[in-house]
């Protein structure tokens, strides 16, 4: 059945995958972006079930009239699906506080916004479905992804959490988990590289640049197949509450599944008699 689909970050890579695919599906799709005019020449718009709209993450009132635009131009919107996003890579100590921040504003707040805005319409409605996209790193903590696993360790927090408050009113939530795809993450629009700025980690940032680099493009992952099942995913009636995508992140997430058991046992003489004395009497 047709759905009203707003997609954050449609401009490219993924988010332009999804808006593809959910058109070609006869889906009425919201494609936004921070330039609109990218958007359109990147979808080859216009189309009857295409509306493109400025939409910077990071802006709450961007946010209210992208839903507003939606409302007027189709009457609903029935799935979410946050995707944009970028990437600060690096060495904690050469992410300044600021870049920290942002990094934080953009993977976490950034969808916030756009579902604090999508929300009221959803609980009137009803019905409803809240995709966002995080990410393996939201899972598994690496080296060199300190700030952006940071924030999606934060969206992982937030979207389990969302889920128990909108339950009730028909809402559905589901958070993304993705290994290595194919998209444009890693291209310099959307990474910020860091500088060397201290000498014990120069050696290691230079060759760990180098290596995220010529990961570019060799991805294993195909995004118009992860397009597909995410769209797969806002056709069920009872939708997955996470999708772990790839056969990369399955592996990975169910070895760190492994280690947080092993981990609480091994916690166990230490942690399990803590309680205050009177509780055991």
């Amino acid at each position: 059945m047709s759905k009203v689909i707003l997609v954050t970050g449609a401009g490219r890579g993924l988010g332009t995958d999804i808006a593809r695919e959910a058109l070609a599906a006869g889906h009425q799709v919201v494609a936004t972006g921070r330039r609109p005019e990218d958007v359109e020449k990147t979808l080859g718009g216009p189309h009857d079930n295409l509306l493109v709209t400025k939409l910077d993450i990071t802006n709450p009132d961007d946010a209210e009239t992208t839903v507003q635009a939606a409302i007027d131009r189709f009457g609903r919107i029935d799935v979410l699906i946050n995707n944009a996003g970028n990437f600060y890579a690096g060495y904690f100590e050469e992410i300044t506080p600021a870049q920290m921040r942002q990094q934080i504003e953009t993977n976490l707040f950034g969808p916030m916004n756009v579902t604090r805005a999508v929300l009221p319409l959803l609980r009137k409605q009803r019905t409803g479905h809240i995709i966002t996209l995080s990410s393996s790193a939201g899972i598994i903590g690496q080296e060199f992804c300190v700030a952006y696993a940071a924030s999606k360790f934060g969206v992982e927090g937030w979207m389990e959490s969302l889920r128990y408050d909108v339950e009730p009113y028909g809402i559905h939530t589901t958070v993304v988990e993705p290994g290595f795809f194919r998209t444009e993450l890693l291209v310099d629009g959307s990474t910020i590289w860091p500088e060397p700025t201290i000498d014990d980690y120069a050696e290691r940032t230079t060759a760990t640049i180098a290596g995220w680099k010529s990961m570019n493009g060799q991805q294993t992952g195909d995004p118009a197949k992860l397009a597909r099942a995410l769209l797969s995913i806002a056709d069920q009636d009872k939708p997955l509450q996470r999708f772990v995508a790839g056969a990369d992140a399955i592996e990975g997430v169910k070895a760190k599944a492994q280690e947080l058991l092993a981990q609480a046992e091994a916690s166990r003489e230490l942690g399990a008699n803590l309680a205050h004395d009177d509780t055991n009497a």
